[in-house]
């Protein structure tokens, strides 16, 4: 019987092993393979060393890290006392909840259209700025960098809000109780209680978030200047691929992102590993 079980339980889980290869696995290998090969297939680590001598190229590790680690820091950091303070439940919360899911509900492109329309020189932001006399000439909100944290902020901060307070509204209301009970505070029920609770979904969700951010390609080339301050290292990917119709060198580019995420990834997972064992030990204690 358990061996029939076993097998019936693999047969189940084909289908999900067949996707994960298909999408995931076979993709990745074939870019690792063509990022340490040439075009005519022999190895090499030339693809590599052209990146990280080529001082444009090479710039835009740093161009992408100076808007995805401040971003994903902003958005996550609101999202912990927005998800605190709603975590019981607010008046309204359903119609809060909606304007949060729209920007995910219409996609990176439309939310940097409607950006470029109401948000750009003639749009009607500035406009208002202008009649309340806040400004004398319309602020550029578009085309620079700003303009790409906006968007990216606008698109990551409802999946961090969201995931917090799904993960906040978990934890019981009896251990806030019972923290005030013997004498805390609300403030040291939050950090000494709450927040080292919540690590898990911070850590969870700032890596969703920093990876996002870090594969930004749309709000780069809409809203920034692609060709300048915000090259992100995605549009460096894409110009090699698209344009220079080098698919090697493309690739050993979107394998450089990925060890750069991993290594982020890492060190937020170290982080909340030290978290959740400074907290037992603090229980134990």
């Amino acid at each position: 019987m358990r061996g029939s079980a076993r097998s019936g339980a693999f047969i189940l889980l084909i289908p999900a092993i067949v996707f994960i290869v298909l999408l995931f696995v076979y993709p990745f290998a074939y870019g690792l393979y063509l990022s340490l090969t040439t075009a005519d297939g022999a190895f090499s680590l030339g693809n590599y060393i052209r990146f990280f001598t080529d001082g444009r190229d090479l710039r835009t590790i740093w161009t992408t890290l100076s808007i995805a680690v401040p971003i994903t820091f902003i958005n996550v950091g609101l999202a912990v006392p927005f998800a605190y303070y709603m975590r019981r439940g607010v008046r309204g919360e359903r119609i809060i909840t909606f304007f949060l899911i729209v920007p995910i509900t219409l996609g990176t492109v439309l939310v940097s259209e409607g950006m470029l329309s109401y948000m750009g020189p003639n749009g009607w932001l500035n406009q208002l700025l202008i009649a309340l006399h806040l400004a004398k000439d319309p602020v550029r909100f578009t085309h620079n960098y700003l303009g790409v944290v906006i968007s990216l902020g606008l698109q990551g901060f409802p999946y961090a809000f969201l995931m917090l307070l799904g993960y906040v509204s978990g934890i019981s209301p009896d251990l806030e109780k019972a923290s005030q009970m013997l004498g805390a505070s609300r403030i040291q029920t939050f950090w000494k209680v709450l927040f080292p609770l919540m690590v898990p979904g911070i850590a969870i969700s700032f890596c969703l978030n920093f990876v996002m951010a870090f594969s930004v390609f749309p709000s780069a080339v809409l809203l920034g200047q692609p060709s300048g301050p915000t090259r992100v290292i995605a549009i460096a990917s894409y110009q090699w691929a698209f344009e220079k119709f080098n698919f090697n060198a493309a690739s050993a580019i979107s394998m450089i992102m990925a060890a750069i995420e991993l290594l982020v990834i890492s060190i937020v997972l170290v982080w909340r590993s030290r978290m959740y064992r400074g907290v037992s030990v603090v229980g134990k204690g």
